[in-house]
């Protein structure tokens, strides 16, 4: 495939992609377009590209600056919501039940105490896109503790939701108490 420019004696010449191929010994062309309307530069790129040319390398165009692992952050965080987890411990969004859900999600990525969760939060210090994603940011432990202190005093409410939500008359539960 080449591009074929054919003057015209009149009008604008005309600019013709075409393909080319021997038949009984001639040469035989088709048309593919006209590309007349494109100016100067266009049709150089498509002569380049016809050529197979690279026209700009990314390499050269982009710079990395910085780059956080976000798929496990989405995976989790998205299989909470799906879950309905959120809802489940408080139907309205005070901060405690973002950072309950920060804790949790936190506790399934990369599980560790209060204060490095908080120090997690922080894109900047861990890598990971969850404090963004939650709208968290400079969270200390104390807060967390609160946030635990919340979701204990919410234990009797978030049990009976989860025993609605999935328990029918004459299902069997088994419990492990711990000692």
């Amino acid at each position: 495939m080449f591009i074929d420019i054919v003057p015209n004696r009149t009008s604008p010449r005309a600019v013709l992609p075409r393909e080319a191929w021997h038949e009984d010994g001639k040469i035989r062309k088709r048309t593919l377009a006209n590309l007349s309307a494109l100016s100067a530069a266009q049709i150089a790129a498509m002569r380049g590209i016809l050529r197979g040319e690279t026209l700009v390398s990314a390499d050269a165009q982009l710079e990395i600056e910085r780059s956080w692992p976000h798929g496990h952050v989405a995976a989790v965080l998205g299989m909470v919501r799906k879950l309905g987890l959120e809802t489940v411990l408080g139907a309205r969004l005070p901060p405690e039940r973002t950072l309950v859900v920060a804790m949790i999600v936190a506790r399934i990525i990369a599980p560790g105490s209060k204060f490095a969760t908080a120090r997690g939060l922080d894109a900047e210090t861990t890598g990971n896109t969850l404090g963004q994603e939650l709208g968290l940011t400079d969270v200390e432990a104390e807060a967390l503790y609160a946030a635990l202190d919340w979701l204990e005093a919410r234990q009797a409410r978030i049990k009976t939701k989860l025993a609605t939500k999935h328990l029918a008359d004459g299902t069997l539960l088994l419990y492990d108490v711990a000692s």
